[in-house]
């Protein structure tokens, strides 16, 4: 399986100066992050991944579409690789304005409000990355998966920080980190 943290969103653009929340409720992508989501898409040309899911914040549909449309694959949208909900950035769309943004996509699973009403505490969020690695090892396919995901899940389940674009393998089987960067 591989993860793909979201290319650079507007909040991430404007965050990375001035290190303070800019308010910005789930942010597109910038054309630094479209490019970042084309390369990610060359990089995973060369693997055998044959499906992507993607979190429902904008930056992550925009980046998995970019990655799909170039690799000719399905996207699923999955609510549990959301983010934790720290910034303003962590505000969703609801559902409704995802169908009129995205009609092609099933989001008929989904609360109409899918994401945490507040900052979800950690250990609520390795819970749900234990809860997505359960339900990945169950997956004959999960090694031909892609996730589009954020910068707090990948750590969740990788104990690493990455950066927007970054590609990180990751096998569902092996041990859940102890130690995070």
């Amino acid at each position: 399986m591989i993860l793909v943290r979201h290319g650079q969103s507007e909040f991430n653009a404007a965050f990375s100066v001035t290190r303070v929340d800019p308010g910005i409720q789930d942010p597109r992508l910038t054309e630094e992050g479209k490019r970042q989501a084309a390369q990610a898409a060359a990089t995973l040309a060369a693997m055998p991944i044959r499906h992507l899911v993607a979190s429902p914040y904008t930056r992550a549909i925009e980046t998995a579409e970019i990655i799909g449309e170039a690799l000719g694959l399905p996207l699923t949208i999955d609510p549990i690789v959301g983010e934790r909900a720290a910034f303003v950035c962590d505000v969703g769309s609801m559902t409704s304005i995802l169908r009129t943004r995205w009609p092609h996509l099933g989001l008929d699973h989904m609360d109409e409000q899918w994401w945490p009403t507040m900052e979800e505490p950690e250990h609520a969020m390795l819970d749900r990355c234990a809860r997505f690695r359960t339900a990945m090892q169950a997956r004959d396919d999960w090694r031909h998966v892609a996730v589009v995901t954020h910068w707090g899940f990948i750590r969740g389940l990788t104990g690493k920080r990455v950066g927007n674009g970054e590609v990180v393998p990751f096998d569902p089987t092996g041990p859940a980190p102890t130690v995070f960067e």
